[in-house]
């Protein structure tokens, strides 16, 4: 997993093959934004960011509530599907 963290490109195409199987696993979208929700914090907390763009969202995660961390995993989902 860690060289899939190393390019954001391919992180992004990762979590959008990755939503897929959620949804083909029969998973709606509100479950799909608690689990991006779930992992989200688990990143935050134990997961060091290894490029620029996963550092401005560490630091927006850090910064944000929960209901703002909801929203950033919502957005996250969508950008992963734009991107399977």
């Amino acid at each position: 997993m860690a060289a899939v963290l190393e390019v954001f490109d391919k992180w992004k195409a990762f979590l959008g093959d990755r939503v897929q199987a959620a949804e083909k696993a029969g998973f709606n979208d509100e479950s799909i934004a608690q689990i991006a929700f779930q992992i989200g914090g688990f990143l935050a907390d134990k997961v060091d960011p290894e490029n620029k763009e996963e550092r401005v969202l560490k630091e927006l995660w850090d910064v944000a509530d929960d209901q703002e961390r909801k929203a950033i995993a919502k957005v996250m989902v969508k950008l992963a599907k734009n991107n399977a």
